[in-house]
């Protein structure tokens, strides 16, 4: 049986967390909870739709365009770069928490600086392939395909409302994310470069940006792998 507390103690008076774990960053882990709860709703839903629907557009043909290439044989060419460069940007991220350990200013300012420019790059890419399916007809409802489809329509296009709508939704909720995480990481550079962290004896915000930052891509995985593989 618990004991009573007696009157006026309290179980803890401050000082040093009962969690054993920085405030911060235990705030940071709540946030990121909640968070995966909302991806995982938009992903549920996005599975049941996709599931007790009978047709529904092939990946293989819908992300078949590579930039000035154009259509290429290799099945999601495209969109496996995408992930190469989130993944790229995720390791540079981890060097560069690491360097923050180890109180290496110059070496987090250069890992920051690739973690960014991966980001950059990866809504870039995104950029380019939302303009892509828009000039194919997707943010109508539709997608030119090849003629051998049985999905398709008088005018060639498999309606594609329901994917589009949850496709657009999605990756652009995961794409604001990515671009919050590049706003933070820089104003982490920024902040590093000035020699903050160094007056505080510390790097524990270039921690807790690499959570949000580690978060992103491990969303990523299940946005690719719902949209793209299956």
């Amino acid at each position: 049986m618990s004991q009573a507390v007696p009157a006026g103690q309290k179980w803890w008076s401050g000082g040093k967390s009962p969690y054993n774990v920085e405030y911060g960053k235990l705030m940071m882990w709540f946030f990121l909870m909640s968070d995966a709860f909302t991806f995982g709703a938009f992903l549920i839903s996005y599975g049941s739709i996709r599931f007790a629907s009978n047709s529904w557009p092939d990946p293989n043909h819908v992300f078949r365009n590579f930039p000035i290439i154009g259509e290429m044989n290799i099945p999601l060419a495209f969109v496996s770069l995408m992930t190469f460069i989130l993944i790229m940007s995720s390791v540079t991220m981890v060097l560069a928490v690491t360097a923050g350990h180890n109180n290496d200013r110059k070496g987090v300012i250069k890992w920051m600086i690739w973690t960014i420019i991966g980001g950059l790059a990866f809504l870039s890419c995104q950029a380019w392939e939302w303009t892509n399916l828009y000039s194919e007809g997707a943010w109508w409802g539709k997608i030119a395909t090849d003629a051998g489809s049985h999905f398709l329509n008088a005018d060639r296009t498999v309606p594609t409302t329901n994917f589009s709508n949850f496709f657009f939704t999605i990756t652009g909720f995961h794409g604001f994310h990515v671009f919050s995480g590049v706003i933070i990481n820089i104003i982490m550079l920024i902040k590093a470069w000035r020699g903050d962290f160094d007056k505080r004896g510390h790097y524990l915000m270039i921690e807790k940006a690499g959570l949000y930052w580690h978060f992103v891509d491990l969303v990523w995985v299940f946005v690719f792998t719902c949209f793209y593989l299956l």
